[in-house]
């Protein structure tokens, strides 16, 4: 046990020591949450600012219930130069133009955000089928009521989070286990330690024991920035993304090994982890979200183990699923470090 607990102080303190590894597995991931923290954390949804150019009756002479609707989803500022008006949308100063021509509502938008285009057409239709309606004298037939399914607390945050924990966990481990491979190969240091008086088998559980407690650590940082200045709520079984570290720390180091063990200098190492690490983080959804993608991305992306490990954070941190959410993932990704590491040790050598 001694052997063991000496070489894992050891390999923790040469990682806190080793200034580019600590900040591409803690500092360069936490940047992002910041970055995506502070352009998605908000005290609201965005208004369209909208341009309303002489009388326009529908909204002059909204009834109560929708105004209060206009008031949520349009800053509307009045203007009588309807030139003045368009050129302001035309460079994006504004979002669209409403004018009324008789018993027409006229909307002049831009295409160049479509996403903007669609809901403001999407919503002047419902004021003009609500205007109509009122119009008629008679009362609806049908009202619609939306609940969110998840808990009225959910931000853009809680999404982004644990993407970008996994993105950090893959790249600490699957670095951290390709350029030591290959630094203690070129130094002498892996036969030394293979001549040393030291089983095989603590080297090996000292370097996973430091790996996952670096993880575990990368877990604590971004949890607590994103509580503390994000407002991330933890829902659910959110315990569980402990052994999900595990087993995500499992897979990424047998890609790192995997990668040390082709690679005969750590500059190559570094070359193989990156073309491995970050377009999975891509195709994984570390950054995005998936959704929209072309059926071939998604397909690709079911067989990535970052995938399996932001579904099952995802799942226990945001969405409140039960601990058996996680098994699934955990399963993928420790038969991804089986495999990988018995390929791993077929290639590896002691020395080159």
């Amino acid at each position: 046990m001694t052997p063991l607990l000496s070489l894992s102080r050891a390999m923790l303190k040469g990682f806190f020591r080793d200034r580019m590894a600590f900040f591409f597995s803690i500092v360069f991931p936490l940047m992002f949450l910041v970055l995506f923290g502070g352009i998605f954390t908000n005290d609201g949804a965005s208004r369209a600012d909208i341009i309303q150019v002489g009388p326009v009756s529908v909204l002059d002479r909204a009834p109560k219930e929708l105004t209060s609707y206009l008031d949520e989803s349009l800053e509307i500022t009045k203007s009588s130069d309807l030139k003045d008006a368009v050129e302001q949308v035309r460079k994006g100063d504004a979002d669209a133009v409403v004018s009324q021509d008789g018993d027409r509502l006229v909307l002049r938008y831009s295409q160049a955000d479509q996403v903007v285009a669609a809901t403001l057409q999407g919503t002047f239709q419902s004021i003009i089928q609500t205007a109509n309606l009122a119009a008629t004298g008679q009362p609806p037939k049908f009202s619609l009521r939306t609940d969110q399914v998840e808990d009225d607390s959910l931000e853009a945050i809680q999404y982004y989070t644990p993407g970008l924990m996994g993105w950090a966990i893959a790249s600490g481990a699957t670095f951290g286990a390709a350029t030591n491979l290959v630094a203690w190969r070129k130094n002498g240091l892996l036969r030394r330690l293979r001549l040393a008086p030291v089983p095989t088998s603590s080297v090996v559980v000292a370097r996973v024991a430091v790996s996952i407690a670096i993880a575990l650590v990368q877990a604590v940082i971004f949890l607590g920035v994103g509580v503390a200045f994000f407002g991330l709520r933890l829902t659910g079984s959110w315990p569980m993304i402990i052994p999900l570290l595990i087993c995500g720390t499992l897979a990424f180091m047998a890609i790192g090994l995997l990668a040390g063990a082709v690679a005969r200098t750590e500059e190559a190492a570094v070359g193989i982890a990156n073309f491995v690490v970050l377009p999975m983080a891509f195709l994984s959804g570390s950054f995005f979200s998936l959704d929209g993608a072309p059926g071939y991305v998604t397909a690709v992306s079911k067989v990535l183990p970052l995938k399996h490990l932001n579904q099952g954070m995802l799942d226990t941190m945001v969405r409140g699923e039960g601990p058996s959410s996680a098994l699934v993932p955990m399963a993928i990704l420790l038969g991804f470090a089986i495999v990988l590491t018995a390929v791993a040790s077929r290639l590896f050598r002691w020395d080159r």
